[in-house]
């Protein structure tokens, strides 16, 4: 390995401490390609064992806390004790390669299929999706405290399952990002109305996780938090209301806070004043090195991702990346970083170890993946 990439390989003990090996991660994403009851499938399991052992650690794709929470249809779920057996075979493929395995728990919220979840689609408020073709029913009071605790009792079958940690999932217009969202939340409640009322439902969530986490698991456990910086939406959020939650996001010991870009150097819409610098950075400078913040985005290559860790982020995670080369961190740490495959090919499929529902996606979404 070149001596300039070192800094990809520099192990890391996280406050809750657990140790990793490197500074690269797997990131979460959806494969469309779990059982129809909820369980992980064979093809999923296969897929993340191709994945595992070079990053540090792998994300999984979302697990829902909640029944009524599944975002996607060939979604894994996490919402009941029967589901620990299926939970701990993906904890136990990862680690077995010896990466570290964090389970991502999320609710899906308006943006749940309504066949999936008998049509009643939830969320903050009564706002319909983008598209108009759902009009979520907004949550009582006493349903939102029941979600707060599920995502504590998801934590407490993620320790049950072997996982080294879970990711809330606060990004990509999910149930927290709904109600962190003034687009999203007119409530009028404790949970809505004002920025503060607006953090009080993934504050909450924090803790409860926080909580399970300090009642069961009798090994170090680590806690991290996604969130996306910036919404298109007028009313949505900007950086500046993102500063707001990374400031309380800091004073909850979390071990990392993971920053979801579709790219790394993108720069901010609103919300800051004009200093040319990324959205990245502006977080960066935010946080300091009061908690470890990761990024994901469009890292292709080796250069790519020794830029990000040079600019003083210390985590990068791989996602439309590690699909195309699963061998990313491999190939970086023998000398072959020039081998790494940046584009996927039509007839790689069972070479990729890429499942069904995943590997028709990537085919026939233009412009989400660089096929040739």
């Amino acid at each position: 390995m070149e001596a300039k990439f070192n800094p990809l390989f520099e192990s890391f003990t996280f406050r809750s401490g657990v140790q990793v090996e490197n500074r690269v991660a797997m990131a979460p994403m959806t494969t469309w390609s779990s059982n129809v009851d909820g369980t992980i499938s064979d093809a999923e399991i296969d897929y993340y064992s191709r994945r595992s052992g070079g990053v540090g650690m792998v994300i999984t794709a979302c697990t829902n806390v909640s029944r009524n929470g599944q975002g996607f249809h060939g979604q894994f779920a996490g919402y009941n004790d029967e589901m620990i057996p299926s939970l701990a075979r993906v904890a136990t493929t990862i680690k077995e390669k010896g990466s570290k395995a964090v389970l991502q728990i999320f609710h899906g919220g308006r943006l749940c299929p309504p066949e999936l979840v008998d049509g009643d689609v939830v969320s903050a408020s009564a706002v319909p999706t983008d598209d108009g073709q759902v009009t979520p029913r907004a949550l009582s009071d006493e349903e939102i405290v029941t979600i707060i605790q599920e995502f504590g009792e998801t934590t407490r079958r993620a320790i049950e399952a072997g996982y080294d940690g879970v990711e809330i999932h606060g990004a990509n217009n999910y149930l927290l990002q709904q109600f962190f969202s003034a687009h999203t939340n007119r409530r009028e409640d404790r949970w809505g109305g004002s920025l503060e009322n607006r953090l009080a439902f993934p504050l909450a969530v924090v803790d409860a996780v926080k909580e399970a986490v300090a009642k069961y698991a009798k090994s170090p456990f680590l806690v991290g938090y996604r969130l996306s910086p910036e919404e298109p939406e007028e009313a949505g959020i900007t950086m500046k209301d993102t500063f707001a939650l990374l400031n309380e996001l800091v004073e909850k010991e979390l071990d990392y806070i993971h920053i979801s870009l579709m790219d790394f150097w993108s720069e901010p819409r609103r919300g800051v004043e004009d200093k040319g610098l990324s959205r990245m950075e502006w977080i960066r400078d935010l946080v300091g090195n009061r908690v470890p913040i990761m990024g994901v985005g469009s890292i292709k290559t080796a250069e790519d991702g020794l830029k990000a860790v040079q600019m003083g982020i210390p985590f990068i995670a791989l996602g439309r990346e590690i699909i195309a080369e699963p061998d990313w961190v491999e190939k970086i740490e023998s000398g072959n970083e020039e081998d790494i495959a940046t584009t996927i090919s039509r007839d790689a499929q069972e070479l990729l170890v890429v499942p069904d529902p995943l590997w028709q996606g990537i085919m026939t979404r233009t412009g989400w993946f660089p096929v040739v």
